[in-house]
């Protein structure tokens, strides 16, 4: 790294930094050398899972939904349960299996690679893990999580969800600059021991099947950048019901849901983040929140990325074996010169889809709110420290004031305005790429296939389907782009304005 500075003024061009890209160098000698080995056990995990769960029923899970759309794959959920897919990225200190929580991105990329659907199952329990986290109110943190646990160890699954955009407040509700003019809608009324919620949720994934709830809302409706407010609602609380599940064109097996509140109560020790809650740090409530909604992306973008790639290479797939296949005129179609080359291009897409989600996920252990786990001295204490020891002596410690207020300091406090600036870019580049790349790698693949790749048991019919969700979720990829805009390019050129 001695050779590389960072160009702040002069001839150097705004917009390019290597130290924008350096992650996977930096991460050689400041993240434990030990995540190589777990990045391959969950490779060899989700290879297993794949063959003996999902190829013998992804497909007809499919068919069932678009046939009946209030079939839920119930079953599936159960099965992934019984594998210990719901507790294995949890760490050790809520209670959790431990594994290494960077190795969960080439996970979703191979069983991605069969079912982006029922990947998501599993993806959207550990988006709603990392939304609960990015509150940084680690009593309540630690609570959940173990109740998840013990639920999930009982055979009874226990996911969560993250319950955020609403009918008339989307992307706009997620990015920090557009919030305030976002129509929000879902208010949160303080009353004597807890707060009253009103409002709806939609396109929630998992929520169905999920048991908890991060629910995003605020409250003053007319302030909401100023007001925001994270609860964890539960199934069975008074005033929540679920509404209707979404006829989505893809991706059908991770059902979208409708949550409804009218008047649902929602006690104090299920407020993972408010703005009095504050006491004791130097920051408002305003730039609290911000940061609560800024701390997670960087950590589930990679995600929406690798499971991109993960379609981008099953398309891939499809087509070299379509024209190992297919003969014209006698002759094998992978012979002709330009199905060579459009294969290339789609093989080349996933290695840069890879390359790229790999990097944020680096940067994500190095930089993101999950950093302090792959410190290596904690890394390696919580790889070889009995599970019984965190349950006995480190979880009573999460309850203390002390403990809460050093977590959220080094969240909200001490985090650096260049890492989160780098980190929310990096986030929005690799979820804009990867899955533009997922997208064109399925059209390359049907144009190669021709009228063979629209039937539906081709595959890559399916797999277009799928990959056109991901440019919508997690953030429209329009706004990801003005994101990585705003953080890398604009952020030397002063006077440029952006979300505007």
């Amino acid at each position: 790294m001695g050779l590389i500075r960072e160009e702040t003024s002069g001839d150097s061009s705004p917009g390019f930094s290597f130290m924008d890209s350096l992650n996977s160098l930096e991460a050689q000698h400041r993240l434990p050398a030990r995540i190589k080995t777990d990045f391959h056990e969950a490779t060899k995990l989700a290879r297993r899972f794949n063959d003996e769960v999902l190829r013998p029923i992804y497909q007809d899970i499919d068919r069932k939904i678009m046939e009946d759309n209030e079939y839920l794959p119930v079953e599936f959920i159960r099965k992934a349960n019984e594998w210990g897919l719901y507790t294995f990225w949890i760490p050790k200190m809520y209670g959790g299996q431990g594994m290494n929580m960077l190795s969960l991105y080439p996970f979703m990329e191979e069983i991605s690679s069969v079912c982006a659907g029922l990947a998501n199952l599993i993806g959207a329990h550990y988006l709603g893990v990392s939304v609960l986290c990015s509150s940084c109110n680690i009593k309540v943190i630690n609570r959940i999580l173990r109740s998840v646990v013990s639920e999930c160890n009982k055979g009874n699954p226990c996911l969560i969800s993250l319950a955020w955009t609403e009918p008339d407040a989307g992307t706009d509700s997620s990015e920090i600059p557009l919030l305030p003019q976002a129509k929000v809608r879902t208010q949160a009324t303080k009353v004597a021991g807890g707060y009253m919620v009103n409002g709806s949720k939609v396109f929630i994934s998992a929520g169905h099947v999920s048991t908890w709830h991060m629910l995003i809302c605020y409250e003053d409706i007319r302030r909401p950048a100023d007001t925001l407010i994270m609860l964890a609602v539960k199934n069975g609380m008074k005033g929540f019901t679920f509404g209707h599940k979404e006829e989505k064109m893809g991706q059908k097996a991770c059902v979208a849901s409708e949550l409804i509140f009218e008047d649902c109560f929602v006690p104090d020790e299920n407020v993972c983040f408010s703005g009095d809650q504050l006491g004791g740090l130097n920051i408002t409530a305003r730039e609290a929140g911000m940061k609560v909604i800024s701390l997670f992306p960087p950590v589930s973008q990679p995600g929406v990325g690798s499971i991109g790639t993960g379609i981008a290479r099953a398309a891939c797939d499809a087509a070299i074996r379509y024209a190992a296949k297919k003969k014209i005129a006698g002759e094998s179609l992978i012979n002709q010169e330009w199905v060579q080359m459009a294969i290339a291009d789609m093989y080349a897409n996933v290695v840069m889809a890879r390359a790229l989600y790999m990097e944020a996920a680096y940067a994500a252990g190095l930089k993101s709110m999950i950093r302090l786990l792959f410190a290596k001295v904690l890394f390696y204490l919580s790889l070889y420290t009995p599970s019984w020891v965190f349950t006995r002596f480190v979880s009573p410690l999460f309850n203390l004031e002390i403990i809460n207020r050093l977590y959220r300091k080094m969240n909200f406090e001490w985090t650096s305005d260049e890492d989160e600036r780098h980190m929310s870019g990096l986030g929005a580049l690799t979820k804009f790429s990867c899955t533009d790349i997922a997208v064109a790698n399925c059209a390359k693949a049907i144009d190669l296939m021709g009228a063979d790749g629209t039937r539906n048991d081709a595959g890559t019919e399916k797999m277009l389907r799928d990959a056109k969700l991901l440019q919508i979720y997690e953030g429209t990829n329009e706004v990801n782009r003005i994101n990585l805009f705003a953080h890398h390019i604009a952020h030397n050129m002063p006077g440029v304005r952006v979300f505007e």
